[in-house]
């Protein structure tokens, strides 16, 4: 084969370090603008994204052209550096050690998205934590809770 034809759709999440709540009103839209810009710059084209307080959903196009895990440490990186500089409130920003990702078929693209533009919604009835132990348990992935949260 002459070329090489790739198309992966990624669901990430990510949370802050112990969960703390930077994540506000004066900064999400921001916050999400530049995680965009990251993605965009790594030619990871976003489509959706979004999060709630204290952790973050990214639906990209992974490009061929750099690992998940490559991406990932640009994304937090990148995200936290700059966030640090936004307002001394911000001064202890920091994201989790570990990140979730989870492949998405392409005729799911639509309920994954509206998924994350409904997260504020979402969350007046679940946590965070319950949300991605759901998410993990539809993906058939074994975890041990006592290191999923640090």
């Amino acid at each position: 084969m002459g070329q090489s034809l790739v198309k992966n759709y990624i669901h990430i999440i990510f949370s802050t370090k112990n969960r703390e709540n930077f994540i506000d009103e004066n900064i999400e839209e921001q916050l999400f603008s530049y995680l965009g810009g990251i993605c965009k710059n790594h030619k990871c084209y976003p489509i959706q994204i979004g999060g709630y307080r204290n952790h973050i959903h990214i639906l990209c196009l992974l490009s061929q052209k750099i690992t998940l895990a490559k991406l990932m440490e640009e994304l937090k990186s990148h995200s936290s550096k700059w966030i640090k500089t936004k307002d001394a409130k911000y001064s202890n920003f920091y994201w989790q050690n570990g990140y979730g990702a989870f492949s998405v078929n392409p005729k799911q693209i639509d309920i994954v998205k509206e998924y994350i533009i409904n997260q504020k919604e979402h969350h007046q009835i679940k946590s965070f934590q319950d949300e991605y132990l759901q998410i993990l348990k539809n993906y058939n992935i074994e975890f041990d809770e006592k290191y999923l949260w640090i």
